[in-house]
């Protein structure tokens, strides 16, 4: 998983993601696993919102 660049959309860019893997209902290998729960520790206070696809 590549960030993007800029460092205060990181959080955003990665709940959007983790959103986007739940709506689709997406698998998540291992280590994509562990590089999103790295990425999600330093946004305790970033919202994740899920609108699941009908």
């Amino acid at each position: 998983m590549s960030a993007p660049a800029v460092r205060p959309y990181w959080c955003t860019y990665v709940t959007d993601w983790v959103a986007d893997k739940t709506r689709y209902q997406l698998t998540v290998d291992p280590a994509e696993q562990t590089a999103l729960a790295a990425r999600l520790v330093a946004c305790p206070d970033q919202p994740l919102t899920v609108v699941l696809g009908r």
